[in-house]
């Protein structure tokens, strides 16, 4: 997952009514309560691409605190006393921690090890007491916690253990005498008398002691694996019956320093995820800093992952570094001994997956309680790197390495971090004339973009690199998104001879620790929720056939008009001044004139920013400040022509100069040097949503005026950069708001038939069979809500609701409710 991504993310689309906001109801339709008639015929005869059990799967980045404080069951926070300033500026080794006494964080030679740099030397008659995340530590009336610490003390010490909330006690103390020979762990148990989430763990010591590695864990772990899953999150997982987990990221992967471990200068904190630091005793196990902003433990680690993809039957597919860098930092790395190291950690992690208990790394793994391989069968080098050549060049280094000692292996490359422009095309070119297996694409866009490419596959070259669609999500939790969503998912399942893999991104999101939304499942600490894209996905994963029976659906009747809208200024953590700006109709006719001479009365400002006039140019000076929006003019202008005049004064990006303004939340947007500097784009947002629409490698010089240029006629959208044509395009692909795939299931036979209606009328449509043989009856599993409708810890207005319909025939008529996802298993007739 990509940062600079994030930057352009809409936070939802709630008020987005498919029906009216992007395709209106046939001429006939009238009122909420109209029907739209339409027509499916099915082809039972013909064979379509064939539908591999791994086609769906999950994504899982330490995203959200998704791994510790999620995940990972892990109860404590800040364990081993290692956080960091160079985690989090907020943080220091006893975050989550307060001390009742006498205590002190060192980092010496007494440490536990090399890895696990700091302890606590813990004063006689003091405490140490830990928050847990969220609230605190939440546990449960009767289910039973284990206690573990290392510790060493200079003489006889005895430790006390206590569960307790502000309410009292949560469960009998526990006391541990801690002998006087060296660090060695020690272990207790407890079994809550009560319920709650805002419990704390204290330790009390009686005299002097040295503690790390302080740890509470439930014993109700998934699968009662020691070191093991939060049962809840886990099993949310293991209810979608996904064919695949990719891990572990994402930005995680191709972010921070790719060298090793050195004695002179320690661990390093910002050193990327690299699989080797995460195996073995988790002891011994470094923390390390999180890419969005937190710590991370490695408790839950490789041997973590695989294990978990394993205990719910799917297929692992870790993802390694390709010494590129990506998620804004975009640097090759030309050390030809790292390079080589990393491609031989590469191939001992396929060892540490696949190899005997002979082997090195075989052997660490059986260590670990798995003698049995792992069977990885694929694996991915790279992640969403915005240098495609340089990427490449390293990429085909691997995957050399990996098939000449494991030629069973599927090595995937990428396509960068959108679904289109330079990078996307450079890449595609590279993997396609080296003849890869398959390539990994990236995207967040409006649900307006998803109901507008369903037909995205249908043209990719079958003979070509297959694709791993491994991150892709509509930028909202309602259930407007999870309409799009699914949407597009039946035009993933009819190109499933191109589309192997799909995972939607990202899969957790603790409610109290968001970097990034949306996201999949939500939780706190005692408690999660699945969104409606997750009812769509396991609705999807749980049906999906074996094959896809060709079949064709008319089309909704779809009018447009020209582009739209007022014009406006923004910037991203950037100061500019925006000067001369005009705006001319077609015919000639100054519909604004402005150069700032009598201050900036006609403009509106919506956005966040300071602007004020300076000079003679209406000038934004906050540097931090993202979307500083301010917009001039009548929404209802079309055909026209805008000039402005920009300079970057300061700040991390260029300029956003916006036409087609309707509201805060819709508009187009012209943006010059944004992603750190380092492209341009045309993105459109539609309801806070935004996609991409052209895209070009580019960047804004400091102090430079630029004379910008934007021609709208009709769709059409010329854009000129100092009187140089930078690029055009045309926004007139419709967005078809009824899809529908249909598939077959080899074990029942049945027919499924998955239609997505995601307008605000219902969809009376005729089914024709093409003469198959059927049963009377169908099972109905049907998702219907209002399209704002969102999931939370109280309320599941997004549900599947289970029926059986009758009347089911060769020929047949169904309703599909307005705003709804109906998958129909028809079953053979039995005669």
């Amino acid at each position: 997952m990509s940062r600079t991504a994030r930057w352009r993310l809409g936070l939802g689309a709630s008020a987005f009514l498919l029906a009216t906001a992007v395709v209106p109801a046939p001429a006939h339709a009238a009122g909420p309560a109209a029907v739209a008639d339409y027509a499916i015929t099915v082809d039972p005869t013909a064979r379509g691409a064939a539908l591999d059990k791994t086609m769906y799967g999950v994504f899982f980045e330490d995203i959200n605190r998704a791994a510790d404080g999620g995940l990972y069951a892990e109860l404590v926070q800040n364990r081993s006393f290692e956080y960091s300033t160079d985690d989090n500026r907020s943080y220091t080794p006893l975050t989550a921690w307060t001390v009742d006494g006498t205590a002190q964080v060192t980092d010496d030679s007494g440490r536990l090890n090399d890895r696990n740099r700091h302890y606590l030397s813990l004063g006689a008659a003091s405490s140490v007491t830990n928050a847990g995340y969220n609230t605190g530590i939440a546990v449960e009336e009767g289910k039973k916690y284990d206690f573990s610490v290392w510790a060493r003390a200079d003489a006889g010490t005895a430790l006390t253990v206590t569960l307790h909330d502000f309410g009292g006690t949560l469960a009998t103390a526990r006391r541990i005498a801690v002998r006087k020979s060296g660090w060695a762990q020690y272990k207790a148990a407890f079994t809550a008398t009560r319920t709650s989430t805002t419990g704390r763990l204290t330790v009390t010591s009686s005299a002097a002691a040295a503690l790390d590695m302080v740890s509470l864990f439930p014993r109700d772990t998934y699968k009662h694996e020691p070191n093991g899953l939060r049962k809840d999150l886990a099993e949310k997982v293991a209810a979608l019956h996904p064919g695949f987990v990719r891990f572990p990221g994402g930005c995680l992967v191709n972010t921070g320093s790719m060298q090793d471990y050195s004695e002179d200068s320690g661990w390093q904190r910002k050193r990327s995820y690299q699989w080797k630091d995460t195996v073995g005793p988790v002891e011994q196990r470094a923390t390390n800093a999180n890419f969005w902003g937190y710590n991370q433990s490695y408790g839950l680690g490789y041997y973590e992952y695989f294990r978990f993809a394993e205990d719910i039957g799917a297929m692992p597919l870790p993802v390694v570094p390709a010494l590129v860098t990506g998620c804004g930092q975009n640097q090759a790395v030309a050390d030809e001994a790292l390079l080589q190291r990393h491609i031989q950690d590469t191939l001992d992690l396929v060892e540490f997956a696949n190899g005997p208990v002979t082997s090195r790394w075989g052997k660490l793994r059986a260590e670990m309680g798995h003698p049995r391989p792992f069977h990885l069968t694929h694996i991915e080098v790279g992640n969403e790197e915005n240098l495609p050549k340089e990427f490449f060049a390293r990429f085909t280094r691997f995957r050399a390495a990996l098939q000449a000692k494991y030629p069973y292996l599927t090595v995937i490359s990428n396509s960068g971090p959108d679904d289109s422009g330079t990078t996307f095309d450079t890449a595609w070119q590279l993997n396609r004339d080296a003849r890869v297996d398959m390539v990994d694409e990236h995207y967040y866009n409006s649900p307006q973009w998803f109901l507008q490419n369903n037909d995205r596959y249908d043209s990719y070259d079958r003979g070509g690199p297959k694709v791993f669609l491994g991150e892709y999500a509509s930028q909202g939790n309602t259930f407007t998104n999870g309409l799009a969503e699914a949407a597009y998912m039946t035009g993933l399942e009819r190109n499933a001879d191109v589309v192997k893999l799909a995972s939607y991104a990202p899969l957790f999101a603790n409610e109290d620790y968001v970097q990034w939304r949306p996201d999949m499942v939500w939780f706190n600490n005692h408690a999660s929720w699945g969104s409606a894209n997750y009812e769509v996905q396991k609705l999807f994963m749980t049906n999906v056939g074996d094959r896809v029976v060709p079949s064709t659906a008319t089309t909704t009747p779809s009018v447009s008009g020209p582009i739209t809208g007022a014009v406006g200024l923004s910037t991203w953590a950037t100061s500019a001044a925006y000067d001369d700006v005009q705006v001319t109709a077609a015919d000639g006719t100054t519909l604004l004139s402005d150069d700032f001479s009598s201050g900036a009365a006609r403009w509106t400002h919506t956005g966040t920013g300071s602007w004020s006039v300076q000079d003679g140019a209406y000038v934004q000076t906050d540097t931090a400040a993202e979307n500083t929006m301010v917009s001039a003019g009548d929404p209802a202008w079309h055909d026209y022509d805008l000039h402005v005049k920009a300079t970057k004064k300061a700040g991390k990006e260029g300029f956003l100069v916006a036409f087609g303004v309707k509201d805060t939340g819709n508009y187009y947007w012209w943006n010059l040097g944004g992603w750190n500097n380092t492209q341009s784009a045309v993105e459109q947002a539609v309801d806070g949503g935004k996609s991409t629409l052209i895209a070009k490698p580019g960047s804004i010089e400091t102090g430079r005026a630029y004379d910008i240029d934007i021609k709208v006629r009709g769709r059409q959208v010329t854009l000129f950069l100092d009187g140089t044509e930078w690029g055009r395009f045309t926004d007139d692909k419709p967005a078809e708001p009824f899809r529908q795939v249909v598939t077959r299931d080899a074990a029942t036979g049945e027919l499924i038939l998955k239609v997505v209606n995601a307008q605000a009328t219902a969809a009376r449509t005729a089914v024709d069979l093409g003469g198959a043989r059927v049963a009377g009856t169908a099972k109905a599993t049907v998702l219907a809500a209002a399209p704002d409708a969102e999931n939370t810890e109280t309320a599941t207005p997004v549900a599947p609701v289970t029926s059986t319909v009758t009347g089911i025939a060769d020929r047949f008529t169904h309703t599909f409710p307005a705003h709804s996802i109906t998958f129909l298993r028809i079953a053979p007739r039995r005669s």
